[in-house]
């Protein structure tokens, strides 16, 4: 479907007579995200998933500004608008955690709840967000570099190392999920990076306390960085609940997807008819 300056490709499939969910899915990720997670939730729900600006097979049809955050998020609701679905229910993960986070704070009257997997408000002073753009600037130049297959795969061999991962590579599915990864665009991924990375987007932090949304946050008890941000947020947000998964580092859906569910549909379920 084409929303004007950008051509989402998306998939909306289950009983629509039952709760939507809109996942968005993190970064060098892409519609399929969130496929192992679905399949154990497919009784009691209906769902959205798509290719975010600069992943998978969605196109970008207008100059770099449209990868922002703020231009995303006004996109997804023109999409939201285009399927006539008035109101659903969100999870994000990491960046799409992020964008998922910006979408409940800027058009909460869309969404009944929010599940924030490994997310962030951004960060909070401009000298933080100066050293991460220059930090992504120099990731970006990386991802340019491996623009053929053999590169792009020592970049993610790579990635997978930051300590936020633990153990990942270890999960029997970590080549399949590599092999996913692998149809991106390196060009397309360094632009979401320059354009919606954490050092670019909005700073959310002071946004919290006006938080109208039920919100329900994650963190795996391998990633210190993201719980001591999650307990943070929950802190300066009334209704936010945080829940530290076991087993799991950053990537929570992935590597502990039966406790993901778990969480997810018991909080998630509670929405059902408000």
């Amino acid at each position: 479907m084409i929303i004007p300056n950008y051509q989402f490709h998306y998939s909306l499939f289950g009983n629509l007579d039952k709760p939507l969910i809109l996942f968005l899915h993190g970064f060098m990720g892409d519609i399929g995200e969130f496929n192992e997670a679905i399949k154990s939730l497919s009784d009691e729900f209906s769902y959205l998933t798509l290719d975010l600006p600069g992943h998978g097979k969605t196109q970008v049809l207008g100059e770099d500004e449209y990868y922002t955050m703020a231009n995303t998020a006004h996109a997804l609701i023109n999409l939201l608008d285009e399927l006539k679905i008035p109101k659903c229910l969100l999870v994000g993960y990491s960046m799409g955690g992020r964008l998922a986070l910006y979408l409940t704070l800027h058009f909460s009257e869309r969404f009944h709840k929010v599940v924030l997997e490994s997310a962030s408000p951004g960060l909070a002073t401009e000298v933080e967000r100066l050293e991460r753009i220059k930090r992504d600037t120099q990731i970006g130049r990386k991802l340019i570099r491996s623009i053929d297959k053999t590169n792009f795969a020592r970049f993610l061999a790579n990635w997978y190392t930051q300590p936020i991962f633990g153990s990942i590579k270890n999960h029997p599915e970590y080549n399949q999920m590599v092999e996913s990864r692998l149809q991106n665009n390196p060009l397309e991924l360094d632009k979401s990076l320059r354009f919606m990375g954490t050092g670019c987007q909005p700073s959310l932090w002071e946004k919290l306390q006006y938080n109208k949304v039920p919100l329900l946050l994650l963190a795996g008890e391998y990633d210190e960085k993201f719980i001591a941000i999650n307990i943070e947020m929950a802190k300066r947000c009334e209704l936010a609940k945080l829940e530290i998964i076991s087993n799991a580092g950053h990537n929570i859906h992935f590597e502990n997807t039966f406790a993901f569910v778990k969480s997810i549909k018991s909080f998630l379920m509670q929405s059902v008819g408000n």
